[in-house]
């Protein structure tokens, strides 16, 4: 064989080993995900498989229908929990990496409005909520068992505001679903993160609640116990320059350093 068309056979063969090997290296690693933080992570997901040829699946609902699935055996290597609490249930059923643990992000919860023109308001005891609301019904995820509903009947409770508001809230499943109720105007008011009303263009913020009127909104990320190599590094990637730059313009406070 000339010596040309050896080096070519040798470099044709090299290449496919290259493929063969990165074939062999991807890996898929599935997440779930609170459903507020779908905006980011989707950005980051597609830019890390972009780099790595991992597949990365993302499962997105309130924090406490994961929480159940996982505990219950769901195949899940990442749990990213928009509240403490949930993650703390996953850990205390064994599924937890707890070394792997650790505090990512925090949020601000917002009142929002389906009017474009809505003017701001003051978010207190003095708040005339129902006045607000006309005869329409505030969204909010479910009050009992979502993070970001759990928060917002925390801060109207302790401003003295929930008892004039809970015969009239619209709960649903997720915040992200709370999120489109007042987009699509079927309620004129909503409770929902900053970070979600900064992803959606047709609602309004009209207030900010005060930090002190509920407890930390903190976003806890962890890989499961039987979570791959794979997993490890992606959850790694989220604490990295790159997607701290993505969840910051989305609005989140990174604490994970």
């Amino acid at each position: 064989m000339p010596p040309l068309a050896r080096r070519h056979r040798l470099a044709t063969l090299a290449a496919l080993f290259a493929l063969g090997a990165g074939a062999v290296r991807a890996e898929t690693v599935t997440v779930f995900a609170a459903a507020s933080l779908k905006t980011a992570l989707d950005e980051i997901a597609a830019g890390y498989e972009g780099t790595t040829q991992d597949d990365i699946v993302i499962s997105y609902a309130g924090s406490s229908a994961l929480a159940r699935q996982i505990e219950q055996g769901a195949p899940a290597d990442l749990f990213l929990s928009a509240s403490t609490d949930w993650m703390e249930a996953v850990a205390r059923a064994g599924r937890i990496d707890v070394d792997s643990q650790a505090d990512l992000l925090g949020n601000a919860l917002v009142l929002i409005s389906h009017d474009p023109k809505a003017e701001g308001v003051r978010i207190g005891p003095d708040l005339d909520l129902p006045a607000m609301l006309g005869d329409g019904r505030l969204a909010m995820a479910l009050v009992d068992a979502v993070p970001a509903g759990i928060y917002g009947k925390a801060a109207l409770t302790s401003l003295g505001l929930w008892d004039g508001v809970a015969p009239r809230v619209a709960q649903a499943d997720n915040v992200r679903a709370a999120l489109a109720l007042v987009a699509a105007g079927a309620t004129p008011l909503g409770i929902v993160y900053a970070t979600d009303a900064a992803a959606e263009p047709r609602v309004t913020v009209v207030g900010l609640f005060p930090g002190d009127s509920h407890p930390p909104i903190i976003y806890p990320a962890a890989a499961l116990a039987d979570a791959p190599a794979a997993a490890h590094a992606f959850l790694d990637h989220l604490r990295s320059v790159p997607a701290r730059a993505v969840f910051e313009t989305q609005g989140f406070r990174v604490l994970a350093d």
